[in-house]
Protein backbone atom coordinates (compact mmCIF):
# COMPACT_ATOMS: atom_id res chain seq x y z
CA UNK A 1 0.00 0.00 0.00
CA UNK A 2 2.83 2.39 0.83
CA UNK A 3 4.29 1.97 -2.66
CA UNK A 4 0.90 2.65 -4.26
CA UNK A 5 0.32 5.75 -2.12
CA UNK A 6 3.82 6.93 -2.97
CA UNK A 7 3.04 6.58 -6.67
CA UNK A 8 -0.28 8.43 -6.33
CA UNK A 9 1.37 11.21 -4.33
CA UNK A 10 4.10 11.57 -6.93
CA UNK A 11 1.61 11.65 -9.79
CA UNK A 12 -0.54 14.26 -8.05
CA UNK A 13 2.41 16.49 -7.13
CA UNK A 14 3.72 16.52 -10.69
CA UNK A 15 0.44 16.19 -12.55
CA UNK A 16 1.24 18.83 -15.17
CA UNK A 17 4.48 17.17 -16.25
CA UNK A 18 3.71 13.49 -15.60
CA UNK A 19 0.33 13.69 -17.30
CA UNK A 20 1.85 14.79 -20.60
CA UNK A 21 4.09 11.72 -20.77
CA UNK A 22 1.14 9.44 -20.13
CA UNK A 23 -0.88 11.28 -22.78
CA UNK A 24 1.97 10.93 -25.28
CA UNK A 25 2.19 7.16 -24.77
CA UNK A 26 -1.58 6.78 -25.12
CA UNK A 27 -1.66 8.87 -28.31
CA UNK A 28 1.18 6.85 -29.83
CA UNK A 29 -0.59 3.59 -28.97
CA UNK A 30 -3.90 4.91 -30.32
CA UNK A 31 -2.52 6.00 -33.69
CA UNK A 32 -0.37 2.88 -33.98
CA UNK A 33 -3.53 0.79 -33.73
CA UNK A 34 -5.52 3.08 -36.02
CA UNK A 35 -2.81 3.06 -38.71
CA UNK A 36 -2.28 -0.69 -38.51
CA UNK A 37 1.27 -0.25 -37.18
CA UNK A 38 2.38 2.08 -39.98
CA UNK A 39 3.04 4.92 -37.53
CA UNK A 40 5.94 3.03 -35.92
CA UNK A 41 7.41 1.59 -39.09
CA UNK A 42 11.15 2.38 -39.45
CA UNK A 43 10.64 4.48 -42.56
CA UNK A 44 7.80 6.52 -41.07
CA UNK A 45 9.66 7.18 -37.81
CA UNK A 46 12.60 8.51 -39.81
CA UNK A 47 10.29 10.77 -41.80
CA UNK A 48 8.63 11.91 -38.57
CA UNK A 49 12.00 13.10 -37.23
CA UNK A 50 12.90 14.87 -40.47
CA UNK A 51 9.49 16.42 -41.03
CA UNK A 52 8.92 17.97 -37.61
CA UNK A 53 12.46 18.72 -36.40
CA UNK A 54 12.20 22.44 -37.12
CA UNK A 55 8.99 22.75 -35.07
CA UNK A 56 10.73 21.08 -32.13
CA UNK A 57 13.66 23.49 -32.46
CA UNK A 58 11.26 26.44 -32.36
CA UNK A 59 9.45 24.92 -29.37
CA UNK A 60 12.67 24.98 -27.32
CA UNK A 61 12.97 28.74 -27.65
CA UNK A 62 9.22 29.33 -27.41
CA UNK A 63 8.84 27.61 -24.05
CA UNK A 64 11.53 29.89 -22.61
CA UNK A 65 9.68 32.94 -23.96
CA UNK A 66 6.38 31.70 -22.49
CA UNK A 67 7.94 30.84 -19.12
CA UNK A 68 9.15 34.46 -18.90
CA UNK A 69 5.59 35.65 -19.48
CA UNK A 70 5.84 36.61 -23.16
CA UNK A 71 4.76 35.24 -26.55
CA UNK A 72 6.45 35.32 -29.97
CA UNK A 73 4.23 35.41 -33.04
CA UNK A 74 7.04 36.12 -35.52
CA UNK A 75 9.04 32.89 -35.53
CA UNK A 76 7.43 31.52 -38.70
CA UNK A 77 8.35 34.69 -40.59
CA UNK A 78 11.87 34.61 -39.14
CA UNK A 79 12.23 31.03 -40.39
CA UNK A 80 11.28 32.31 -43.84
CA UNK A 81 13.61 35.33 -43.91
CA UNK A 82 16.65 33.45 -42.56
CA UNK A 83 16.13 30.66 -45.11
CA UNK A 84 15.77 33.32 -47.82
CA UNK A 85 19.05 35.02 -46.82
CA UNK A 86 20.84 31.68 -46.85
CA UNK A 87 19.43 30.87 -50.31
CA UNK A 88 20.48 34.22 -51.76
CA UNK A 89 24.01 33.81 -50.40
CA UNK A 90 24.45 30.18 -51.49
CA UNK A 91 22.29 29.80 -54.61
CA UNK A 92 22.16 33.26 -56.14
CA UNK A 93 25.65 34.47 -55.13
CA UNK A 94 27.34 31.05 -55.42
CA UNK A 95 29.10 31.16 -52.04
CA UNK A 96 29.98 28.02 -50.01
CA UNK A 97 27.14 26.37 -48.12
CA UNK A 98 28.57 27.20 -44.71
CA UNK A 99 28.59 30.92 -45.53
CA UNK A 100 24.83 30.66 -46.03
CA UNK A 101 24.49 29.01 -42.61
CA UNK A 102 26.50 31.80 -40.95
CA UNK A 103 24.50 34.47 -42.81
CA UNK A 104 21.22 32.92 -41.65
CA UNK A 105 22.40 32.77 -38.03
CA UNK A 106 23.56 36.39 -38.13
CA UNK A 107 20.20 37.40 -39.60
CA UNK A 108 18.37 35.56 -36.83
CA UNK A 109 20.54 37.25 -34.19
CA UNK A 110 19.82 40.69 -35.69
CA UNK A 111 16.09 39.92 -35.66
CA UNK A 112 16.41 38.99 -31.99
CA UNK A 113 18.28 42.21 -31.22
CA UNK A 114 15.57 44.25 -33.00
CA UNK A 115 12.68 42.62 -31.15
CA UNK A 116 14.56 42.40 -27.86
CA UNK A 117 15.19 46.14 -27.96
CA UNK A 118 11.51 47.01 -28.31
CA UNK A 119 10.38 44.50 -25.69
CA UNK A 120 13.15 44.80 -23.09
CA UNK A 121 14.38 48.37 -23.44
CA UNK A 122 11.36 50.31 -24.71
CA UNK A 123 8.82 48.16 -22.86
CA UNK A 124 6.35 47.38 -25.66
CA UNK A 125 4.47 44.12 -24.98
CA UNK A 126 5.99 41.17 -26.83
CA UNK A 127 2.63 40.32 -28.38
CA UNK A 128 2.60 43.66 -30.25
CA UNK A 129 6.30 43.64 -31.16
CA UNK A 130 6.25 40.11 -32.55
CA UNK A 131 2.93 40.64 -34.31
CA UNK A 132 4.59 43.55 -36.11
CA UNK A 133 7.64 41.34 -36.67
CA UNK A 134 5.47 38.69 -38.28
CA UNK A 135 4.44 41.23 -40.90
CA UNK A 136 7.85 42.90 -41.25
CA UNK A 137 9.88 39.75 -41.76
CA UNK A 138 7.33 38.16 -44.07
CA UNK A 139 7.54 41.26 -46.23
CA UNK A 140 11.34 41.24 -46.11
CA UNK A 141 11.30 37.59 -47.19
CA UNK A 142 9.34 38.50 -50.30
CA UNK A 143 11.72 41.36 -51.05
CA UNK A 144 14.86 39.27 -50.54
CA UNK A 145 13.54 36.53 -52.83
CA UNK A 146 11.93 38.94 -55.31
CA UNK A 147 8.75 36.99 -54.53
CA UNK A 148 10.04 33.82 -56.23
CA UNK A 149 11.44 30.56 -54.87
CA UNK A 150 15.14 29.78 -55.01
CA UNK A 151 16.51 26.23 -55.43
CA UNK A 152 18.37 23.92 -55.32
CA UNK A 153 20.87 24.02 -52.48
CA UNK A 154 24.17 22.11 -52.77
CA UNK A 155 24.29 18.58 -51.39
CA UNK A 156 26.30 19.62 -48.31
CA UNK A 157 23.57 22.05 -47.27
CA UNK A 158 20.83 19.48 -47.86
CA UNK A 159 22.68 17.05 -45.58
CA UNK A 160 21.86 19.27 -42.58
CA UNK A 161 18.24 18.12 -42.65
CA UNK A 162 18.40 15.03 -44.84
CA UNK A 163 21.73 13.41 -44.04
CA UNK A 164 22.34 10.22 -42.05
CA UNK A 165 25.21 8.65 -40.18
CA UNK A 166 25.07 5.04 -41.26
CA UNK A 167 27.54 2.21 -41.57
CA UNK A 168 30.28 3.75 -39.39
CA UNK A 169 30.51 0.57 -37.28
CA UNK A 170 28.76 -1.79 -39.67
CA UNK A 171 26.10 -4.21 -38.51
CA UNK A 172 24.31 -7.33 -39.79
CA UNK A 173 21.27 -5.69 -41.39
CA UNK A 174 21.11 -2.79 -38.93
CA UNK A 175 23.34 0.16 -38.01
CA UNK A 176 25.38 -0.55 -34.86
CA UNK A 177 26.48 3.09 -34.54
CA UNK A 178 22.87 4.27 -34.19
CA UNK A 179 22.21 1.72 -31.44
CA UNK A 180 25.42 2.71 -29.65
CA UNK A 181 24.47 6.41 -29.64
CA UNK A 182 21.02 5.63 -28.26
CA UNK A 183 22.51 3.34 -25.60
CA UNK A 184 24.88 6.11 -24.51
CA UNK A 185 21.91 8.47 -24.35
CA UNK A 186 20.02 6.06 -22.09
CA UNK A 187 23.09 5.67 -19.87
CA UNK A 188 23.48 9.44 -19.62
CA UNK A 189 19.80 9.82 -18.72
CA UNK A 190 20.06 7.16 -16.00
CA UNK A 191 23.16 8.80 -14.47
CA UNK A 192 21.53 12.25 -14.55
CA UNK A 193 18.37 10.94 -12.88
CA UNK A 194 20.38 9.11 -10.21
CA UNK A 195 22.37 12.23 -9.38
CA UNK A 196 19.18 14.28 -9.20
CA UNK A 197 17.74 11.71 -6.80
CA UNK A 198 20.84 11.86 -4.58
CA UNK A 199 20.65 15.67 -4.50
CA UNK A 200 17.03 15.53 -3.35
CA UNK A 201 17.89 12.98 -0.66
CA UNK A 202 20.78 15.16 0.50
CA UNK A 203 18.42 18.08 1.09
CA UNK A 204 15.73 15.80 2.54
CA UNK A 205 13.31 16.41 -0.35
CA UNK A 206 10.65 13.79 -1.19
CA UNK A 207 11.56 11.23 -3.86
CA UNK A 208 9.77 8.27 -5.37
CA UNK A 209 10.38 4.78 -4.02
CA UNK A 210 13.52 3.08 -5.33
CA UNK A 211 11.51 0.46 -7.20
CA UNK A 212 9.46 3.16 -8.88
CA UNK A 213 12.63 5.01 -9.85
CA UNK A 214 14.01 1.80 -11.37
CA UNK A 215 10.77 1.19 -13.29
CA UNK A 216 10.88 4.73 -14.69
CA UNK A 217 14.46 4.26 -15.94
CA UNK A 218 13.64 0.87 -17.47
CA UNK A 219 10.54 2.18 -19.25
CA UNK A 220 12.43 5.14 -20.69
CA UNK A 221 15.29 2.86 -21.73
CA UNK A 222 12.90 0.44 -23.44
CA UNK A 223 11.09 3.20 -25.35
CA UNK A 224 14.30 4.97 -26.42
CA UNK A 225 16.06 1.78 -27.50
CA UNK A 226 12.96 0.64 -29.41
CA UNK A 227 13.03 3.97 -31.25
CA UNK A 228 16.76 3.56 -31.90
CA UNK A 229 16.23 0.04 -33.18
CA UNK A 230 13.65 1.29 -35.68
CA UNK A 231 16.03 3.97 -36.96
CA UNK A 232 18.91 1.50 -37.10
CA UNK A 233 16.82 -0.71 -39.37
CA UNK A 234 15.96 2.19 -41.66
CA UNK A 235 18.56 4.72 -42.85
CA UNK A 236 20.54 5.12 -39.66
CA UNK A 237 20.96 8.13 -37.38
CA UNK A 238 19.59 11.40 -38.85
CA UNK A 239 22.04 14.30 -38.54
CA UNK A 240 19.19 16.62 -37.61
CA UNK A 241 18.33 14.34 -34.68
CA UNK A 242 21.87 14.83 -33.33
CA UNK A 243 21.40 18.59 -33.66
CA UNK A 244 18.05 18.43 -31.89
CA UNK A 245 19.40 16.24 -29.07
CA UNK A 246 22.30 18.65 -28.54
CA UNK A 247 19.90 21.60 -28.32
CA UNK A 248 17.67 19.78 -25.83
CA UNK A 249 20.64 18.94 -23.61
CA UNK A 250 22.09 22.45 -23.78
CA UNK A 251 18.84 24.28 -23.15
CA UNK A 252 17.70 21.80 -20.53
CA UNK A 253 20.91 22.58 -18.63
CA UNK A 254 20.58 26.33 -19.16
CA UNK A 255 16.99 26.51 -17.94
CA UNK A 256 17.35 24.16 -14.97
CA UNK A 257 20.93 24.57 -13.75
CA UNK A 258 22.06 28.15 -14.43
CA UNK A 259 21.37 31.56 -12.87
CA UNK A 260 20.00 32.80 -16.19
CA UNK A 261 17.48 29.97 -16.23
CA UNK A 262 16.38 30.64 -12.66
CA UNK A 263 15.89 34.31 -13.53
CA UNK A 264 13.58 33.35 -16.41
CA UNK A 265 11.35 31.37 -14.06
CA UNK A 266 11.48 34.10 -11.42
CA UNK A 267 10.31 36.72 -13.93
CA UNK A 268 7.46 34.54 -15.14
CA UNK A 269 6.38 33.65 -11.62
CA UNK A 270 6.34 37.19 -10.22
CA UNK A 271 7.92 40.00 -12.22
CA UNK A 272 7.86 42.61 -9.46
CA UNK A 273 9.35 40.22 -6.92
CA UNK A 274 12.07 39.31 -9.43
CA UNK A 275 12.96 42.98 -9.89
CA UNK A 276 13.11 43.53 -6.13
CA UNK A 277 15.33 40.46 -5.83
CA UNK A 278 17.89 42.00 -8.16
CA UNK A 279 17.05 40.18 -11.39
CA UNK A 280 18.16 42.30 -14.35
CA UNK A 281 14.92 41.91 -16.23
CA UNK A 282 15.91 44.13 -19.17
CA UNK A 283 19.01 42.03 -19.82
CA UNK A 284 17.20 38.71 -19.43
CA UNK A 285 14.34 39.73 -21.73
CA UNK A 286 16.75 41.06 -24.35
CA UNK A 287 18.79 37.83 -24.34
CA UNK A 288 15.62 35.75 -24.52
CA UNK A 289 14.59 37.34 -27.80
CA UNK A 290 18.11 37.19 -29.24
CA UNK A 291 18.09 33.49 -28.39
CA UNK A 292 14.67 33.06 -30.03
CA UNK A 293 15.99 34.73 -33.16
CA UNK A 294 18.97 32.38 -33.28
CA UNK A 295 16.82 29.27 -32.79
CA UNK A 296 14.44 30.52 -35.47
CA UNK A 297 17.45 30.81 -37.79
CA UNK A 298 18.48 27.24 -36.97
CA UNK A 299 14.93 26.12 -37.78
CA UNK A 300 15.06 28.18 -40.98
CA UNK A 301 18.28 26.46 -42.04
CA UNK A 302 16.84 23.02 -41.30
CA UNK A 303 13.57 23.79 -43.09
CA UNK A 304 15.24 25.19 -46.20
CA UNK A 305 17.63 22.23 -46.29
CA UNK A 306 14.71 19.83 -45.91
CA UNK A 307 12.66 21.46 -48.69
CA UNK A 308 15.80 22.15 -50.78
CA UNK A 309 14.53 25.66 -51.48
CA UNK A 310 13.67 29.04 -50.02
CA UNK A 311 10.08 30.13 -50.54
CA UNK A 312 8.19 33.36 -49.79
CA UNK A 313 5.54 31.35 -47.93
CA UNK A 314 7.98 29.25 -45.87
CA UNK A 315 7.28 28.94 -42.15
CA UNK A 316 3.60 29.79 -42.45
CA UNK A 317 1.80 28.98 -39.15
CA UNK A 318 4.98 27.58 -37.57
CA UNK A 319 4.56 29.99 -34.67
CA UNK A 320 1.22 28.42 -33.77
CA UNK A 321 2.70 24.91 -33.82
CA UNK A 322 5.58 26.03 -31.57
CA UNK A 323 3.22 27.79 -29.14
CA UNK A 324 0.92 24.76 -29.09
CA UNK A 325 3.88 22.47 -28.38
CA UNK A 326 4.88 24.59 -25.37
CA UNK A 327 1.37 24.73 -23.90
CA UNK A 328 0.58 21.07 -24.54
CA UNK A 329 3.95 20.24 -22.96
CA UNK A 330 2.95 21.83 -19.65
CA UNK A 331 3.84 25.53 -19.94
CA UNK A 332 1.52 27.79 -17.97
CA UNK A 333 -0.41 30.53 -19.75
CA UNK A 334 0.58 33.02 -17.06
CA UNK A 335 4.28 32.12 -17.17
CA UNK A 336 6.66 30.74 -14.58
CA UNK A 337 6.02 27.06 -15.43
CA UNK A 338 7.32 24.89 -18.26
CA UNK A 339 10.28 22.78 -19.29
CA UNK A 340 12.22 22.19 -22.48
CA UNK A 341 11.57 18.45 -22.25
CA UNK A 342 7.85 19.10 -21.88
CA UNK A 343 7.82 21.31 -24.98
CA UNK A 344 9.56 18.56 -26.96
CA UNK A 345 6.94 16.03 -25.82
CA UNK A 346 4.19 18.51 -26.70
CA UNK A 347 5.69 18.96 -30.15
CA UNK A 348 5.92 15.20 -30.59
CA UNK A 349 2.26 14.84 -29.65
CA UNK A 350 1.33 17.31 -32.37
CA UNK A 351 3.67 15.53 -34.80
CA UNK A 352 2.27 12.07 -34.05
CA UNK A 353 -1.32 13.29 -34.41
CA UNK A 354 -0.61 15.08 -37.70
CA UNK A 355 1.40 12.20 -39.11
CA UNK A 356 -1.11 9.60 -37.97
CA UNK A 357 -4.02 11.50 -39.50
CA UNK A 358 -2.08 11.91 -42.75
CA UNK A 359 -1.48 8.16 -42.91
CA UNK A 360 -5.19 7.60 -42.31
CA UNK A 361 -6.04 9.97 -45.18
CA UNK A 362 -7.88 12.52 -43.02
CA UNK A 363 -8.23 15.88 -44.78
CA UNK A 364 -6.34 18.97 -43.64
CA UNK A 365 -9.43 20.81 -42.39
CA UNK A 366 -10.26 18.00 -39.96
CA UNK A 367 -6.63 17.85 -38.83
CA UNK A 368 -6.75 21.55 -37.96
CA UNK A 369 -9.93 21.03 -35.94
CA UNK A 370 -8.38 18.17 -33.96
CA UNK A 371 -5.19 20.10 -33.25
CA UNK A 372 -7.19 23.12 -32.13
CA UNK A 373 -9.29 21.03 -29.75
CA UNK A 374 -6.15 19.45 -28.27
CA UNK A 375 -4.65 22.90 -27.66
CA UNK A 376 -7.79 24.15 -25.90
CA UNK A 377 -7.90 21.02 -23.73
CA UNK A 378 -4.23 21.46 -22.80
CA UNK A 379 -4.80 25.04 -21.65
CA UNK A 380 -8.01 24.03 -19.85
CA UNK A 381 -6.02 21.34 -18.04
CA UNK A 382 -3.49 23.99 -16.95
CA UNK A 383 -6.29 26.22 -15.57
CA UNK A 384 -7.93 23.28 -13.77
CA UNK A 385 -4.61 22.16 -12.35
CA UNK A 386 -3.97 25.63 -10.88
CA UNK A 387 -7.39 25.72 -9.26
CA UNK A 388 -6.84 22.25 -7.81
CA UNK A 389 -3.44 23.24 -6.43
CA UNK A 390 -4.89 26.42 -4.87
CA UNK A 391 -7.72 24.46 -3.28
CA UNK A 392 -5.23 22.00 -1.70
CA UNK A 393 -3.34 24.77 0.05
Amino acid sequence: MSGTSNLLELMTRNLRQSGIYIAFVLIVVLFTVMTGGSLLSPGNLTNLVLQYSYILILAIGMVMIIVAGHIDLSVGSVVAVTGAVSAVVVIREGMPWWVGVVAALLTGALVGVWQGFWVAVVGIPAFIVTLAGMLIFRGLTMQVLDNVSLSPFPNEYQMIAGGFLNGLLGGPGYDVFTLLIFALGVLGFAVQQWRARLRKLKYKQPVEALWLFAVKILVVAAVVMAFGWRLANARGLPIVLILLAALVLIYGFVTQRTIFGRHIYAMGGNLQAAKLSGVKTVRVNFLLFVNMGLLSAVAGIVYSARSNSAQPGAGNMFELDAIAAAFIGGAAVTGGVGKVQGAIIGGLIMAVMSNGMQIMGIDQSTQNVVRGVVLVLAVAFDVWNKKRAAADR
